[in-house]
Order: C-alpha cells, then structure tokens, then sequence
C-alpha cells in the first residue's frame, strides 16, 4: 500500500466529524492567508499542478468551517428517473457535508434498494421498522429515525426491501399521494432539522410522487453524459404536473453536475448545455468521477468520512456550502 493512500477507514468517524465544528478566528485568518497564497488554477505549470491547487485551496477554505443554517427547514426531493447518475450518492453526501458542517440533517430512503441507508451506516434488513410502516401502516416517522453512527446530527429513515411492493399496497389507499407529506409533517413539528433530503427510487411511481408532495424543492442531480439529458424534461413535466394538481410549492431549486470527466469533450458538452438551460439552479461546482465515492458504501460510509480528503469529498462539501449559502439567503 502507498503510504500517501488515505487509510481503508477513519478510526473513529464520529469523533472526526464532530471536530470539524469550531474554528477561531486566528486559525481562519492564518487560512484565508495560505489560500491567498495559493496560485490561480491557470497558474500551474500541469494539469495535474492545477488540480492540486484546487483541492488544496478547497480543503483549506472548507473543512472545519461551520455553514449557516437556513431561514427555515428546507426539504429537498433528490430525484432522477435515470438509474446510475448518482442521485443516492448526492443525497448522502451532500447530507453528510452539511451535518459534519454543524448542521441537522434528515435523510429518507424512498428507494426499495436502500442504498442510502446502507451509505449512512443504518440497520435495513427486512422486518426492521422503515419507511414502509410509515407509508402503508401510518406508524410515526419519530419510531423509525435512526442517527448515523457515522456522522453526528446526521440521521435516516431507513428503507427495507418490504417497500418494493408498497407502490401496490398504495394505490387502495385513501389520499395515497399525502402519506409521506403528512407524517414528515408531524415528525418535523416534534423534531427541528435544518435539512431534509428524500432519495426517490429511479422511477416516477407513487414513491416517487409522494416525495414530490412532501417537498418545497427538487434536487436533480444531472451526470455529464448525453443519456442523462434525456430524461430531464420527462421529469420536468411531472414536476409541473405535481405543480399543478398536489402541491403548488414545489419548485426545481437545485441541479449538480456529477461524474464530470474533465478529459472528455462530451462532460463540458453537457454541463454548459445545462447552465445554459438552468442557470440560476445549477450549482458551480461539479463532481468529479471518483473510485473512492464507489468504495465508501461498502464500508458503511460516505465519502466525506471514508477520504474526506479525496477531489469529489471536496467537491461535495463545497457543493454542501453553495446549497447552504442559498438556504442562508432564504432563497430556494
């Protein structure tokens, strides 16, 4: 092994989220002099010179800094109907950027695969009290929340594999399309969270419509390949639809650019056609492709404690501050 290599695991990830929450005022300004130190990312003599740069100054005026909270709750849908486009790994570590940064976050796992509850560390084997008894049964969102064990104020709503037939259990029900909107509510007047990301199955069913009736804001997360872009007005007319008929708030407020490969003509392609077309709701920042991103759930973990170190743990946090700006303005 390379002992540059970040190692496999933190030793205590909890702990290392729960230090990165106070900075005083000589260590930020000794900061804000290293990175005015740093050379222009056209500066480098290489390529490779130039990420350095960027990851470096990243690194230095990000981590450790606590983000502002919102003006009020803010609940995001992250949703996509394309599978692959990195919308579970966005949900989490995004989640997880904002919480290791100081604030409460809240993350329901919509998707019978449960991925998201895997990445957060949380139990979903079959019979362990999820999201399904929320929607079907009507039980309290409060008596199946589960916190972290990776990431302080970081905490789930489990999804188990029960939830695949819930889209059928759904449709006798009355008023199917309110059931999550209407427990969200109730657990959010007991318990205060800055954040809350619903992480929707690839699919524009009764999960994914319930999601888009418990939220003010849609999070589209867009990868940098032409396929993706297909999809996108296929969903921006349920979008509308939801608009129009269940739930007059919602709005897109949110797109980032994932999987951007910065050797390949087609990923600027994509992302300028997109800022184009959005961009107001387009984040800065893209994340780029990263095996570290892919290796972190087997381990229980998002990147951002598995290689908080790593270009698209970076890219995510300042992805994290840029949404956490916007909250802080009261805008969408």
């Amino acid at each position: 092994m390379d002992p540059l290599d970040p190692p496999d695991r933190p030793v205590d990830a909890v702990e290392a989220s729960r230090s990165i929450a106070t900075v005083s005022v000589d260590a930020v300004a000794a900061i804000d002099a290293v990175v005015a130190a740093l050379p222009d990312d056209d500066d480098g003599d290489t390529p490779l010179a130039a990420a350095i740069a960027v990851d470096t100054r990243r690194r230095l005026v990000l981590t450790g800094r606590p983000l502002p909270p919102p003006t009020h709750t803010r609940v995001l849908t992250v949703a996509n109907q394309k599978g692959g486009v990195g919308k579970t790994t966005t949900a989490v570590n995004i989640a997880a950027a904002l919480a290791q940064s100081g604030l409460k976050v809240l993350v329901v796992d919509l998707d019978p695969q449960g991925n998201a509850s895997t990445a957060l560390g949380v139990d979903h084997r079959s019979g362990v009290p999820s999201v399904y008894e929320v929607l079907v049964d009507g039980a309290e969102m409060t008596g199946v929340v589960v916190e972290s064990p990776t990431v302080a104020g970081l905490f789930c709503v489990p999804a188990t594999i029960d939830l695949a037939g819930a889209e059928i259990e759904l449709v006798s029900l009355v008023a199917r399309e309110g059931r999550l909107a209407r427990a969200l509510a109730a657990h959010l007047a007991d318990t205060a969270y800055d954040y809350v990301f619903i992480d929707c199955p690839p699919s524009l069913g009764l999960l994914t419509v319930n999601a888009f009736v418990a939220a003010r804001e849609v999070f589209i997360p867009i990868q940098c390949e032409y396929y993706a872009l297909e999809g996108l007005s296929q969903l921006l007319r349920s979008v509308e639809m939801i608009r129009s008929h269940l739930n007059p708030e919602l709005a897109v407020s949110t797109i980032l650019l994932t999987m951007h490969d910065g050797r390949t003509r087609l990923s600027s392609q994509v992302a300028d056609e997109v800022r184009e077309h959005f961009p107001e709701q387009t984040l800065r920042t893209t994340i780029p492709r990263s095996v570290r991103v892919s290796e972190a759930p087997s381990f229980g973990e998002t990147v951002m404690t598995y290689d908080p170190l790593n270009s698209a743990a970076l890219a995510y946090l300042e992805a994290a501050a840029q949404i956490a700006e916007r909250g802080a303005q009261g805008s969408r």
